[in-house]
């Protein structure tokens, strides 16, 4: 064989092998990284974020990893039939579609995540598989239908009878403006629930460290109400809606996404906690960067949440009325009024 051929042969072989190599996800399984010994922590967006933690907890608690813990909490409000701003309850868009978003991150920056999926009661386990067995971190509509059901996941119709209500009766003005804070208006909406414009709604995040010293955070949705078909924001979007830096901390979002993901939010969160900035610190100056950049902002609500490193929870917000959910040892139910610029 002569050079050229030995060489042309050397290469095709090169090629096939990192082919390969790139379909296959290299290394997930969990390192500690020098934070042994640490004392587990969850928290989460919103009053329904509760509920969500102590499921996170028990993972938590037992000593296992931040990822599941993160996963099996989040997959409490994705069920939630109360819930119109996240999962299977969730309000659908203009066209009476339920539409959901998922996106997933590890201590080691693996990542995954879906967007506008229909018919799958749980995106943010799909989000996991994309991470998982896939190349890939976000697939999206038809495309993460058909890899959900090819990985098991039974497919099913998601419009509630309640939530076709609501549509039916929007449709009677089909009027389509973002109202803050109506992840808490909706919640259990109805007799007996909280009255509340239901336009802008969104997102349970969470972020979690555990005994290792490893964090992991999930980001899950229905998306804004009566929303165009086929419209995303920030919660699939990594250094949108969720991020995850291992040496640094973790920082996920919560409002309208428009914004977050002109802001690339939660990444700019993360940067400013590793330039120094407290978690409450960086999500202040995260929420008036947009107000900065758009002033007519202040009329809707982006919130941050963020962990640090150590443990360190804080958040800020545009306007009042955002809180969010704090779960260790020592408490399990603590529930926070977020700050705000207003």
């Amino acid at each position: 064989m002569d050079r050229r051929r030995f060489l042309q042969g050397a290469t095709l072989a090169s090629g096939v092998a990192l082919g390969a190599d790139a379909l296959a996800r290299v290394d997930l399984k969990p390192k500690a990284t020098g934070g042994a010994g640490m004392k587990p922590r969850v928290c989460s967006t919103w009053d329904f974020g509760v509920a969500a933690n102590q499921a996170a907890w028990k993972v938590l608690a037992d000593g296992g990893r931040a990822l599941d813990a993160v996963e099996q909490g989040v997959r409490v409000p994705e069920a939630d039939l109360r819930n119109h701003s996240v999962g299977r309850a969730g309000y659908p868009d203009r066209d009476g579609k339920v539409t959901l978003d998922a996106s997933i991150m590890d201590e080691q920056g693996n990542c995954g995540a879906v967007a506008a999926i229909e018919h799958i009661a749980h995106p943010i386990s799909v989000a996991r598989r994309v991470m998982e067995r896939t190349p890939h971190v976000l697939l999206v509509g038809d495309g993460a239908l058909q890899f959900a059901v090819e990985q098991g996941f039974p497919r099913e119709e998601l419009l509630t009878p309640e939530s076709e209500q609501a549509w039916h009766e929007w449709l009677k003005t089909a009027k389509y403006k973002p109202v803050a804070n109506s992840e808490v208006k909706t919640y259990n909406a109805g007799p007996g629930g909280t009255p509340g414009d239901a336009s802008n709604h969104d997102t349970i995040g969470m972020l979690a460290i555990d005994a290792h010293g490893n964090l992991s955070g999930a980001c899950t949705t229905s998306g804004m109400a009566w929303k165009l078909h086929g419209r995303v924001g920030d919660s699939p979007i990594i250094g949108a809606g969720l991020y995850v830096d291992n040496e640094v901390g973790a920082a996920t979002s919560t409002g309208v996404g428009e914004e977050v993901i002109r802001n690339v939010g939660s990444f700019l969160v993360v940067e400013l906690m590793r330039q120094g900035r407290s978690p409450e610190d960086a999500c202040r100056e995260a929420v008036e960067r947009i107000l900065r950049r758009k002033p007519g902002a202040r009329d809707i609500q982006v919130g941050f949440l963020a962990m640090d490193k150590k443990g360190n929870v804080g958040a800020w917000a545009i306007q009042k009325g955002f809180s969010y959910a704090v779960c260790d040892a020592a408490k399990q139910d603590t529930l926070i009024p977020g700050k705000s610029t207003y």
